[in-house]
């Protein structure tokens, strides 16, 4: 049965902590159940994408392979979550996390190799460029629905600091389970960094600014309560 969640009034926060206007928020949580459909089939097409992958892997670690189909899955779930009724602060953490993480890793990735790309129909690099950055927007309108408590932030980070550490230093079973590149990863790039140098510190420096970004609205939300109860 759906319950109607009542869609929370917009807090004042900076515009680096909420950069999607206050109209487009709010008619994407109007909308919920079509943001959390388009998720699930993002989340089809991102496993149909990585079905290579998974094949070469140990099931064991599959859990760390398919990075983006599982950030658009757990925002759906999250948000499915909230318009039930029973918002999991840990869930949407972790989905905040990913959809900045992948949001922004993959089409830094895809500007980085982008001359090792070029196998890719035109059609396919964009989509894949431009719905990735859309995770990113979808992002920063969870605040509406969370306030990010620092324990749920902790779980995103255990996440996606064991998930660094699979795909680019320990891989524990078999090989390192970073998303497939189209290049070797020795190969020469960047100021003296080989192609695995160049897309780990780009996930290093996104996971990074996941938390910043996750604590920071938690400290203003905070914030504005504070002010909020004084008033």
């Amino acid at each position: 049965m759906t319950v109607h969640t009542r869609v929370a009034d917009r807090q004042p926060l900076p515009r680096y902590l909420a950069p999607v206007p206050t109209a487009l928020e709010d008619l994407g949580l109007r909308f919920a159940w079509l943001v959390v459909a388009i998720n699930l089939a993002g989340t089809v097409f991102g496993f149909w994408y990585y079905q290579a992958q998974l094949l070469s892997t140990s099931p064991v670690m599959w859990p760390f392979v398919p990075d983006s189909p599982l950030a658009t899955l757990a925002i759906a779930l999250a948000i499915a979550a909230w318009k039930l009724g029973h918002e999991q602060p840990w869930l949407t953490a972790i989905a905040f996390f990913g959809n900045i993480i992948l949001g922004l890793w993959t089409p830094y990735t895809l500007l980085a190799f982008w001359n090792a790309y070029s196998y890719l129909d035109p059609l396919m690099f964009h989509f894949l460029f431009w719905s990735h950055l859309a995770m990113v927007v979808q992002a920063f309108v969870l605040h509406r629905i969370s306030d990010f408590p620092v324990w749920a932030v902790a779980v995103a980070l255990a996440y996606y600091g064991v998930n660094l550490v699979l795909d680019y230093f320990v891989p524990v079973v078999g090989d390192l389970h970073h998303t497939a590149i189209p290049l070797e990863r020795t190969e020469p790039m960047y100021l003296g960094a080989d192609a695995l140098g160049v897309i780990g510190a780009g996930e290093v420096t996104v996971t990074l600014l996941a938390l910043f970004l996750a604590l920071a609205t938690r400290a203003k939300l905070c914030e504005a309560a504070r002010r909020a109860a004084v008033e």
